[in-house]
């Protein structure tokens, strides 16, 4: 039986990655949708026939199965709260949160409700489940070095994506969390013991290094959060971990890395996560022992299909009893960690008084 579906939000995200997806999926019925402007909810009902409501107070768990909630990161905690103490069962886009007070939110709405579902889609990609599976054979891991770095891609300056009072951040927050997401499920999710790292804003109020691939809705103001982080963590198990997470750069592609170094090999891939079109032409997934470099064979998949593949893994998640509480106790590291690298960013000394690209 198809889960009957409330699509709440209705950006570039809910529009055209959820709703397509939803709907060409068996195991899933959209029978309501969710936008607080007027004009949006107008044109969606008309164009889709969906009945669309302007609050989430609409909805109740005898006519609604599963919410997936696409809103602005600012609007997460509250919409996803709101929803999960109405019993219905709730899947959030990264970032789960933007605070960790905000993820005990979260876990007393859940405790009384619906249960919090979550998950970056790029666990769900093949490229990076080989590479998982060739982590048993490097011996004890020692380090990982992540790095997801746009060529140009910032989404428009002034747009909710750009203001940290409703993004929470920038690059960091945007890509980071995927990158942080992807360790986990390579490793094993795990707190971290030390945080530190800078950011820069260099290019992220630069038209000329704007996603044009990218829907996004102008804004009146410009962006006043970072486009490049770089940082150092080190995880309670030892690991040292590197990350590198831009919306810009003087690359030419725009390219995703992940480094894994054990005692006895390193594993890469290089591929690029996400809908650019300035992509990697394929996924290169390669295994280093004693000077010698294996190149792994791994399918070159459409573009979005980890996001099909996570709706087939959501479809059974809800009935697992084992769900409740996960999603939050997967999403405290990150954020926690998240929150560090801001404080230790504010803390550095900036060498330049203005972006080098204004």
């Amino acid at each position: 039986m198809s889960a009957r579906v409330a699509l709440v939000g209705l950006g570039w995200a809910g529009r055209e990655l959820w709703l397509p997806r939803l709907r060409e999926h068996t195991g899933y019925q959209v029978v309501a949708a969710v936008d607080a402007d007027l004009a949006t909810r107008t044109a969606f009902a008309e164009a889709t026939g969906i009945a669309v409501h302007p609050g989430v107070a609409a909805l109740t768990a005898h006519t609604v199965d599963l919410a997936v909630v696409a809103v602005p990161n600012h609007l997460h905690a509250d919409v996803a709260g709101a929803l999960l103490a109405q019993g219905i069962d709730v899947f959030l886009e990264k970032p789960v949160c933007l605070t960790t007070a905000e993820a005990d939110a979260l876990a007393a709405a859940e405790r009384g409700g619906g249960t919090l579902l979550a998950g970056s889609a790029a666990c769900h990609r093949a490229d990076v489940q080989a590479l998982r599976r060739l982590l048993p054979g490097l011996g004890d891991i020692r380090h990982a070095d992540l790095s997801w770095v746009r060529s140009r891609g910032v989404p428009r300056a002034g747009g909710w994506f750009t203001r940290r009072d409703q993004a929470g951040g920038g690059a960091l927050l945007d890509l980071g969390w995927h990158l942080l997401d992807t360790l986990a499920f390579l490793l094993g999710p795990a707190p971290f013991t030390q945080v530190t790292g800078v950011t820069s804003a260099d290019f992220v109020n630069a038209a000329a290094w704007r996603a044009t691939w990218r829907q996004d809705a102008p804004g009146a103001d410009t962006a006043d959060v970072e486009d490049t982080a770089r940082g150092f963590l080190v995880r309670d198990d030892g690991v040292s971990v590197s990350l590198r997470a831009g919306w810009a750069s003087h690359q030419a592609r725009d390219v995703t890395r992940i480094r894994v170094e054990g005692s006895s090999g390193t594993a890469e891939l290089r591929c690029t996560f996400g809908f650019s079109p300035n992509r990697e032409p394929e996924p290169v997934l390669t295994v280093t022992r004693e000077g010698t470099t294996t190149r792994i064979a791994v399918p070159s998949e459409p573009v979005g299909t980890e996001y099909r593949r996570q709706l087939d893994a959501l479809a059974a998640l809800p009935d697992d009893a084992g769900r409740r509480g996960r999603a939050i106790a997967e999403a405290r590291p990150i954020v926690h960690a998240i929150e560090r690298f801001y404080t230790a960013a504010r803390s550095a000394r900036p060498r330049r008084p203005a972006p080098a690209h204004p």
